[in-house]
């Protein structure tokens, strides 16, 4: 497998709010609190140790053993998970929603970005110990996103009419899935079929994947770990403390030039039960669940913090900071969307004096089969230009490859220099000849135009196979339009390969940030 490196901005992929952090630009270093340097996290160390404290530890530890009764860690796992009661040991996360089958590849990517990024810095800092932590979004009731995946171009999905949060749907309806899927899936079958729960599932699966590397799956939807959380809930309920910070927040991304991608509401919890989850809103004396006829006092709501913290389900407000509250955290790795509105959330952190983590971006990827590869080098077209939109890249093939002079831009020059002497000529003999003679030079130009459009159109047809080619590569390499590790599954690669994430964790780098191309060669 060949490594080749794309700058981010060369990608046409990418929004310029995650650029302008990528490349450090001054206007947004208010909104966070250090760069993702390896060097930084000297820094991060300090001050999360001195705020995380052995009680959370023990919570969690105690948190995580129950969690992972079923399947019975052993090695680094389980080491791992015994050493986070130890205050020398920190956490680098990512998180993502529990889509079915892994979902999109860069899940994969996330993963493989928290594992690389701890064996970087315990390179770095080899008296502290660093482990890799996947946050499962089992509390997000949003079924729509999770319930399909693609492999080898097909869409496969989950019919289900269960509803509330995800990850305690239970999963015997995906024994349909599985029938249908070519190739070897037995660790999905395993991971389906055993579990009680899509959170327990899931936890499976990555385990089997990611084991060997110490990776630990945190489900966050436990009542011991949102004990830990009962002073924000309290807060953001009466006090609205977190929609005060970020609009604030938000106002001044905005004066800056910055679009924001997320708002706040004054009330940031979702109500969470047996297939319910539905938005806690205050209306008059009373705190209203949408969408259910569950209504609450002020004295029963807060009774129901203190009895039941589990009922509670932070959003995409909250659900940072409950992460950074319960888990010794230096980093988070995220995608483009997740690191900018992360940014929108350290003032937040600061009242509640819990430190803002470093915004790690994932790795970014785009896998090259040996087929696609052959079909690649016989265009003659560079990496780079397979980034561009499809007609573009047509365009700069036929005008490379053409045996004519396809363009008018000197002809062009040539009579709009003709036609300014006219301009000037006509209007030093009566002033009112020269709008007249400037709307034929601009009709002139575009019937130019139009000719060398035609001309072009006409040398596509000529070469109307080759581009067809050059269609079926860029159609592999980017489905639908859109990047790759957006749209298809890892098993693509990895039933062919099954080395194939060994192959990610060692050519991807964390702290590299540009976008990798992964190339396989007959």
């Amino acid at each position: 497998m060949k490594l080749q490196k794309v700058p981010f901005r060369s990608t046409h992929a990418f929004t310029e709010f995650f650029l302008k952090y990528i490349e450090q630009v001054p206007t947004l270093q208010p909104f966070y609190s250090r760069y993702p340097t390896v060097e930084n996290f000297r820094s991060q160390i300090v001050e999360k140790a001195n705020e995380f404290s052995a009680e959370k530890r023990n919570v969690l530890v105690a948190s995580l053993q129950d969690q992972y009764q079923a399947l019975k860690p052993t090695g680094l796992v389980e080491k791992n998970i015994q050493s986070l009661l130890k205050e020398n040991t920190f956490t680098v996360t990512t998180g993502h929603q529990l889509n079915i089958f892994t979902g999109p590849l860069y899940f994969i990517y996330k993963i493989v970005t928290v594992i690389n990024a701890c064996k970087r810095l315990k390179e770095q800092y080899p008296d502290v110990h660093f482990v890799p932590i996947y946050w499962m979004a089992s509390e997000d009731h949003d079924y729509e996103e999770i319930k399909s995946f693609r492999l080898y171009g097909k869409k496969y999905t989950w019919l289900t009419e269960q509803k509330g949060a995800v990850g305690r749907f239970h999963t015997k309806e995906i024994e349909a899935i599985l029938k249908e899927l070519p190739g070897d899936v037995s660790i999905f079958r395993q991971a389906y079929q055993k579990s009680h729960s899509l959170s327990d599932a899931v936890r499976s699966y990555v385990h089997t994947l990611f084991s060997y590397e110490g990776l630990i799956v945190l489900d966050a939807d436990r009542p011991e770990l949102k004990k830990l959380l009962q002073p924000v809930m309290r807060d953001d309920l009466f006090q609205h403390t977190a929609f005060q910070q970020v609009t604030t927040c938000n106002d001044k991304l905005t004066t800056a030039g910055f679009h924001p991608q997320v708002n706040p509401r004054e009330i940031n919890f979702f109500y969470l039960d047996h297939q319910l989850r539905g938005r806690i809103e205050k209306q008059g004396d009373r705190f209203v669940v949408l969408d259910s006829d569950l209504t609450f006092s002020s004295e029963e709501i807060t009774k129901l913090i203190e009895q039941s913290p589990e009922r509670f389900s932070p959003n995409v407000i909250l659900r940072p900071l409950y992460q950074e509250i319960i888990l010794p955290n230096l980093a988070y790795v995220g995608g483009p969307a997740e690191l900018v509105y992360w940014l929108e959330l350290k003032n937040v952190f600061e009242f509640f004096k819990v430190p803002f983590p470093i915004l790690l971006p994932r790795n970014f990827a785009l896998v090259v089969d040996s087929a696609t590869n052959r079909k690649m080098e016989k265009t003659g077209l560079t990496l780079e230009e397979f980034f561009e939109d499809k007609n573009l890249i047509f365009n700069h093939w036929v005008s490379k490859n053409s045996n004519h002079d396809l363009s008018l831009k000197n002809v062009m020059a040539t009579a709009n220099e003709l036609m300014k002497s006219v301009q000037e000529r006509s209007g030093g003999i009566d002033p009112t000849l020269q709008p007249m003679a400037a709307a034929e030079a601009a009709r002139m130009m575009k019937g130019l135009e139009k000719i060398e459009k035609k001309m072009l159109r006409a040398e596509k047809r000529l070469h109307s196979d080759r581009l067809r080619q050059i269609e079926a590569v860029k159609d592999a390499l980017f489905p639908s339009g859109g990047l790759q590790e957006r749209t298809d599954n890892f098993l693509n690669f990895y039933q062919t390969d099954p080395g194939f994430v060994k192959k990610l964790l060692t050519h991807l780098e964390p702290f590299d940030f540009q976008f990798n191309v992964l190339t396989y060669h007959d």
